[in-house]
């Protein structure tokens, strides 16, 4: 196996079980390394630190191990049925009014630069790193002995994540079932996952959808940014008077009419709209008392931040200045370069320029089927707020 060799005094995070080697640390490579390859990193002395996936960029290797093991199918074996047993503790896994959850996490499942979520029978598998994509078949192979007949189809999706791979194409890896409809604590819904963001459904809102169907009760509700439409079907199922979805897509907006469709047949309180979220906001009267808030990531790296929460306070508050007086506003950030005291400011100052009184009720984050490596803080994306608004 090639090594890669770092600068006098750079290990340090990787002693600390950080997973990423950024190019800035490296001394010397051997010759023939090429993107995607497993390579050793070793310190300065020539000491075994850690083994990983080499990429071009400022992180040059993620970390796959600080253990000298073999990268391999009993590696990846070991590291899917760890990632199982997990969920079955917290009892995600094998629910039977829930068979949608996330799988693999990245680093947060010491897979960095790999995501696997179950739909269903249907795991849908999005490398967003070279090296996960080469091992793809792989680890696709192991995924299904993991998972024990709970598998009929792995679907890969990385077109998006990986799109100046030569021999990029999504596509099944094994079964190719198009029966695209997964159950999310008793709500069904259809999963784009040859055509839509991420891996087909945000997956990470399930808990904090469950929270807003306790809110909806008699509540006028605006779901901005909807996609899908996964917090308007809940807040229908929790009483709500009437729903509006907005989101700029016009196919997010055919998908969640057909998700509301699939859980409320002729349902007369839900419309929605294909318009621009701050046009809307701006042109909307004040009917909603229950306002979500759930963007796309306003920043991807740290030179956007600056503008990202000036949209952030922007966004929230023109929904502060809508909202009725004792209304409630679930609004989030899941740009991981916005930390949760980012977030924060940038909310206050909206509550501050739009000149109502708020008290925050809850402080949301990902759920546990996301989890964060605790060696890794970056992991911990999501940010949330739920705000009593006078």
């Amino acid at each position: 196996m090639k090594q890669i060799y770092l600068k006098r005094g750079k290990e340090e995070s990787l002693q600390r079980f950080h997973p990423w080697v950024f190019s800035g640390a490296i001394a010397q490579m051997d010759e023939g390394i090429e993107e995607g390859d497993v390579v050793n990193v070793l310190t300065g002395n020539g000491d075994f630190i850690a083994v990983g996936h080499f990429q071009n960029g400022s992180i040059a290797v993620r970390v796959l191990s600080f253990n000298h093991v073999s990268i391999d199918d009993a590696f990846w074996h070991s590291r899917l049925s760890s990632a199982l047993k997990m969920r079955q503790a917290i009892g995600i896994a094998d629910n039977p009014t829930n068979n949608t959850y996330r799988l693999v996490h990245g680093e947060g499942d010491l897979l960095p630069g790999l995501v696997i979520d179950v739909y269903g029978k249907t795991a849908v598998m999005q490398a967003h790193s070279i090296g996960m994509h080469m091992s793809r078949k792989a680890i696709a192979a192991q995924l299904m002995d993991v998972m024990e007949g709970r598998l009929e189809n792995v679907y890969y999706k990385s077109e998006t994540t990986l799109p100046f791979m030569d021999d990029m194409e999504n596509g099944f890896l094994f079964g190719g079932s198009d029966d695209n409809i997964a159950v999310e604590n008793g709500l069904k819904f259809y999963v784009d996952w040859l055509r839509g963001q991420k891996t087909g459904f945000f997956v990470d809102q399930r808990e904090n959808r469950s929270m807003l169907e306790r809110f909806s009760k008699g509540k006028r509700v605006l779901n901005m940014f909807c996609y899908t439409g996964g917090f308007s079907f809940y807040a229908m199922r929790g009483g709500a008077e009437l729903v509006h979805s907005v989101d700029s897509s016009a196919k997010a907006i055919e998908l969640t009419n057909r998700n509301v469709e699939l859980n409320f047949p002729g349902d007369k309180r839900h419309q929605a709209f294909c318009e621009d979220a701050f046009k809307y906001l701006e042109q909307s009267g004040d009917q909603y008392d229950l306002i979500i808030l759930d963007p796309p990531a306003f920043a991807k790296h740290r030179g956007a931040l600056h503008n990202a929460l000036k949209g952030y306070t922007r966004l929230n508050n023109k929904a502060l200045q809508k909202i009725q007086p004792g209304g409630i506003l679930f609004t989030f950030s899941c740009s991981q370069v916005v930390t949760k005291d980012h977030f924060r400011n940038a909310v206050f100052t909206a509550a501050a320029q739009a000149g109502r009184k708020v008290r925050i009720l809850h402080q949301l984050h990902q759920p546990a089927d996301h989890p964060i490596n605790i060696y890794h803080p970056e992991g911990e994306y999501l940010k949330g707020l739920v705000l009593y608004v006078e």
